[in-house]
């Protein structure tokens, strides 16, 4: 079995554990207005910027804007400034904020969107600068006022509904559904005895450094291992893959993806943590 196998509108992907995850590919319109929100609050956020810059400088006076002699009359500390702001909003926006947030951006969050590697894995940094560095091209024949034309020419030709950037970064843009797997709360709800420490998955080895970890992060995956029993098996690998993903952007571990399973990730990383806090103590 490939480790992608793909189907209209659904990018399945084969776990570690072999069992088949299916993630709803986002669609043109859901993408679109999600852009259309990041591009809003991008503009601005460069307006307010460019007008700060403007009233320090001191020249922000109406006759001054109305006699077209802004540019004349600004220190050229100011033009310089004013460049590097503007250009590290404009191109940085969408970098910070899906390295920030796991593959989201205000207007995906919410849309309920999320970029992910092809194999489900969560984006690094990389990712995040490649599929963006290109969404230039993917603008074209706009720059100032995205246009999109060649972005949805590859998407209705890419079978994952991947844009250039995607392509180049190996990023595919799908929808959260919320019917996959029950809410937290609901697996979450019953206090049952304490199983968290009970290993059943083979032993994942992985390089990182746990100390980023919250008490409170590392509970809601301990209430996960209690609970695993209590869902069927397609549920489990589900909620395993959404405790696991932002736990593994945070704390960026290194491990063999031959023997990568992502409820034995979270076995160790409750073990390490708690063999930490035990040291500490």
């Amino acid at each position: 079995m490939s480790p992608i196998i793909e189907t209209e509108e659904t990018l399945i992907i084969e776990t570690p554990e072999r069992v088949p995850l299916a993630f709803a590919l986002a669609s043109i319109g859901n993408r679109f207005l999600a852009v259309a929100i990041d591009h809003f609050i991008q503009y601005f956020v460069i307006f307010v910027v460019a007008w700060a810059l403007l009233s320090i400088s001191g020249i922000g006076s109406v006759e001054a804007i109305e006699n077209s002699e802004v540019l004349r009359e600004m220190p050229k500390w100011t033009i310089a400034l004013l460049i590097i702001v503007l250009f590290l909003i404009f191109a940085g926006y969408f970098v910070f904020f899906e390295w920030l947030w796991n593959g989201q951006t205000p207007g995906k969050r919410l849309l309920k969107l999320r970029v992910i590697r092809e194999d489900g894995r969560p984006v690094t940094l990389w990712e995040a600068l490649a599929r963006n560095l290109l969404r230039i091209f993917d603008a074209v024949p706009g720059f100032v006022l995205p246009v999109y034309s060649v972005g949805l020419i590859t998407i209705f030709l890419s079978s994952r509904d991947q844009r250039v950037g995607d392509m180049f970064a190996g990023t595919v843009v799908v929808r959260e559904r919320a019917d996959e797997a029950p809410t937290f709360a609901e697996t979450f709800s019953n206090p049952v005895a304490d199983a968290a420490f009970r290993r059943v998955q083979k032993p994942v080895s992985f390089q990182a450094d746990v100390n980023s970890i919250t008490e409170r992060e590392i509970g809601v995956a301990e209430s996960f291992l209690r609970r695993r029993w209590d869902l069927t098996e397609r549920q489990r690998l589900w909620m395993a893959w959404r405790v696991a993903l932002p736990l593994m952007y945070k704390i960026k571990p290194v491990y063999d993806l031959q023997n990568f399973t992502y409820e034995g990730f979270l076995e160790e990383l409750v073990y390490r943590f708690h063999s930490r806090q035990k040291f500490l103590n």
